[in-house]
Parts: structure tokens; sequence; C-alpha cells
């Protein structure tokens, strides 16, 4: 018979790593459901909350700064604030913040504009306060921010449902406004107002159960998505932020038609710009541009022929050239 000799300090090393391996395994399954159990069954979903903690752990990572506002605290970025030139406000659209805005900025920036942009309410480090997402909060939002950095005169540029917030602020402050830049705004869509604009607890569910669709979506904002690989990824950090699909919702339930209100500032002093890719598959130009036209009948139009939904992105340059040297080459030597 064979003698078994007694285990060497070796293989009692990894019969200890195995079942160390085995324990942890079973425990992290065991989190790991229950955080799919917490999040609606999609992990890494709504589970960051914007509140005072957050701001103190995110401040001094930032490049921008926070500011307490009536309805929640609002991020923010500002260069040139001793400028003398006009301030540039940029607006960003539905749901991606004001990142969205990068190469503006920094042009702006590097010529010497007083240049603000911020996230709205319900997107980025912004809070999500539990309210109805309406033009008035956004356009709201935006003139508590603006007083409270002593900024008076603007040119306002809204992207996408950011036309409809610089819409809004022309109608609270129309002396304030020296021109008004649309960049493929929605808000010239015919709308059916909503007779019930709350938002249930099993609306969210759905929405966030497609969270992962919603983020491949975005590729539609581009006529050349492939140059923006990473796009989708930058996406998806937005939805682990709790409250970012009710926002969503409240704002598309809550819009409202601006026919009337873009009649008025029709008649206003405000000087007005559209600016539209060519290839936008989400605003199309070609089916609401009678109604502009009914509007905004003085406006002066640009168009990027290699762009999508995104020109101050996909044609930078060409974009940042129609602003700057062309809409804008007159402001730089007002002084206000």
């Amino acid at each position: 018979m064979n003698k078994i000799n007694a285990p060497s300090q070796y293989h009692k090393n990894i019969l200890c790593i195995i079942i160390s391996v085995l324990f942890f395994s079973c425990t992290s399954n065991s989190k790991r459901k229950k955080t799919l159990d917490l999040n609606f069954g999609q992990p890494n979903y709504e589970y960051i909350i914007k509140n005072d903690k957050f701001i103190d752990d995110n401040k001094n990572l930032l490049p921008g700064s926070f500011i307490s506002l009536s309805k929640g605290n609002t991020y923010y970025e500002i260069a040139n604030s001793n400028s003398n030139y006009p301030a540039i406000i940029l607006i960003h659209g539905f749901s991606v913040p004001s990142y969205i805005w990068e190469p503006t900025f920094q042009e702006a920036k590097k010529l010497g504009f007083k240049v603000i942009r911020f996230d709205l309410y319900g997107r980025g480090y912004s809070q999500n306060p539990d309210v109805n997402y309406t033009d008035e909060l956004f356009a709201d939002q935006s003139w508590e921010l603006l007083d409270s950095l002593s900024v008076n005169n603007v040119v306002l540029i809204g992207l996408s449902n950011g036309g409809r917030v610089i819409s809004k602020m022309a109608s609270i402050f129309p002396n304030r406004i020296d021109k008004l830049i649309y960049v493929s705004s929605n808000g010239f869509k015919d709308i059916k107002e909503l007779d019930d604009k709350s938002v249930n607890k099993e609306e969210v569910t759905s929405f966030i159960k497609n969270y992962k669709s919603l983020s491949e979506s975005q590729k539609n904002d581009f006529k050349d998505p492939n140059q923006f690989r990473d796009w989708v990824l930058k996406y998806s950090e937005l939805q682990k932020y709790k409250g970012f699909a009710r926002a969503l919702i409240s704002t598309q339930k809550n819009h409202v038609s601006l026919d009337n209100l873009h009649k008025e500032i029709a008649q206003t002093n405000i000087e007005i710009f559209t600016l539209w890719g060519k290839y936008d598959k989400v605003v199309v130009f070609d089916e609401i541009q009678e109604k502009i036209n009914k509007v905004f009948p003085n406006r002066k139009d640009f168009f990027f022929k290699n762009a999508g939904h995104l020109p101050q992105m996909e044609s930078r340059n060409e974009f940042n050239n129609v602003l700057f040297n062309n809409i804008l080459k007159f402001t730089k030597e007002q002084k206000k």
C-alpha cells in the first residue's frame, strides 16, 4: 500500500486560496443580486444622489463651480468674467449637459468673450429637484444664475431643447438680450399639450429599463458617429444619477406650443439666427421651415453641410467661424 503523505504547506496555502475565492464569489453574487433588485433589474443606474455630500466630493475635482439657487444646486463654468464683451450664454439640449458645448466654450474663452455654460436642473452635475420640468423652470434657473453672477446683457445660444429655453428667457427679459441663436432647435415643432403632465413610478421604471437603447440612440445626433466613439459611454454616465429619468419624462410632458411667444419675440429688436446641420435627423429643418418662416421671417440662416444634430461638435471649426467671425464679429466691439 502506498503511503499517503501529509499535505505540504504549499498545498495548504492553495486550499486556503480556493476556499477564499469561492467564499468571495458567493458573497459578491449575493451583493450583486441585491444591487440589481434595488435598480429595477438594471445594474449601475440611478444610484448616485446629487446632495450636499455629492457637491463636497466633486467641487474640487471639476473645473466649474456650484451655486445654490431657488430650486436646487446648479453647476456652471464661466470664463473671462471681467471681460467687457457681451456675455455668451450656452444652453444645452434635452438630456446631454453643458459638456456638449466644449468646442464653443473653449473658442469663446480663447477669444476673450465672457462665456457661461451650465447644467440645467435634472442634467449633469446640477440637482434633480422633484418639480415639474417646464420651460419656465429652466428660464428662471438661467436668469437666477445670471443675476447671481451680475451678468446683464447677453447673447443666448440654445441647442435643440435649449432653443425652447432661450425663447422663454426672451419673453421674460427681452431688453437684456442682444441676440438669440437657435441651433437645431426643437422649439418650432407643432405641440399637442398634454392634460396629465404628472410622472408616476411605473413610467420611470419603464424608462430606466430602456436606458441602454437610449444611450445607443445618441449616435443618431451625428452624421458620422464614428468620430465620437466614446459618446455612448459618456452618456451612460449620466444615467447613474437618481432622478434623471423622471427629469427627462417630465420635460417632454411639459412641452407646450411656443408659436405665440415667438411672434412676440419677433416684434422686439433682438437679432435672430438659426443654425442647422444638413443631416439633422432629430429636428429636420425642412419639416419646420414653413413654421420658422412665419414666426421669424427676418432671421438669418446658416447651414453646415457635413453635420447632423450637433454642428457645434461635428463641424466645430466651421461652426466657430460662423459664430465668432460672422454673427458676433461686431459684438466684440460693443463694450457693455
